[in-house]
């Protein structure tokens, strides 16, 4: 059974093989540049695209960290009656067997 790829795929493969080396050589080259720390380089890579914010003072730290504290507080106010249900529970007496 023979298969061939017609013009198109081939040139869709082509281009994503460019692609890939294209970015591929990028990545090599911004770890090169950060002394090859992958964690940097993920930081800076959410820094750049606005999923974390840069904290530059004590006030911006306390705020992030308010924010977190009050998600952190509803979710414990939120399981805590599901908690107190399950143990305190009566169990059900059960008669011994001799």
């Amino acid at each position: 059974m023979k298969t061939s790829f017609s013009t198109t795929g081939k040139i869709f493969l082509a281009i994503g093989s460019i692609m890939c080396i294209w970015v591929g050589a990028a990545v090599i080259n911004a770890l090169s540049y950060l002394n090859w720390s992958v964690s940097e380089l993920a930081r800076q890579y959410m820094v750049a695209s606005g999923m974390v914010k840069p904290l530059h003072t004590m006030v911006d730290f306390y705020t992030h960290i308010k924010g977190i504290e009050y998600l952190i507080c509803v979710a414990f106010f939120v399981a805590f009656p599901y908690f107190y249900m399950y143990v305190g529970k009566e169990q059900k007496q059960r008669p011994a067997i001799k």
